[in-house]
């Protein structure tokens, strides 16, 4: 068996499948492309959305996993029912039965019964559920401090650093 190179596999390029489904928050799906690394060596991985053929929807296209940013409420009940009858729905199906990380963003208020349904059944698959919930620790001074911040989180979770929000360093006192 080779020996695995620790350093070729932390250095590696990271695919990851973004989507966007629904228009509130898709502010934060375009800052997640734009923040990502090697964007541009991804757009060759650009899929119609009604093309079920494309790779993405295969388990053998290797990814890192996917982000649905923002993730509507249509979108969130077809990925907890299985239905799979386009190419978003498809391809986070395939992150689950693929154990890869599945993000949802999901971007509405207030939450009926079913949506919280439905997030709880996607969680218990695997997926991880996402608000991007305002920091308002982080004392923004715009919209666009809020966008990268959570937008920064979630690159966290496939542990890519974008280095373009404030942490959490507990209450600092002003001088």
């Amino acid at each position: 068996m080779p020996a695995i190179d620790n350093a070729a596999q932390q250095t590696r390029r990271r695919r990851i499948v973004v989507a966007m489904t629904g228009a509130t928050g898709a502010i934060l799906g375009i800052k997640a492309l734009i923040a990502l690394p090697n964007v541009k060596a991804l757009a060759d991985h650009v899929h119609n959305i009604n093309d079920m053929a494309a790779p993405i929807s295969s388990g053998s296209f290797k990814t890192d996993g996917m982000i649905i940013v923002p993730c509507s409420m249509k979108t969130l009940a077809a990925i907890h029912s299985g239905l799979c009858d386009d190419l978003i729905s498809r391809t986070a199906d395939v992150m689950l039965k693929e154990r890869r990380k599945l993000v949802l963003v999901a971007r509405e208020t207030p939450l009926s019964d079913i949506h919280l349904r439905n997030m709880l059944e996607a969680s218990r698959t695997g997926a991880i559920i996402f608000p991007p919930v305002p920091a308002y620790y982080i004392r923004p001074a715009s919209v666009d401090d809020l966008v990268d911040q959570s937008v920064g989180r979630m690159l966290d979770l496939f542990d890519l650093d974008t280095g373009d929000f404030e942490r959490w360093e507990g209450w600092q006192t002003e001088k």
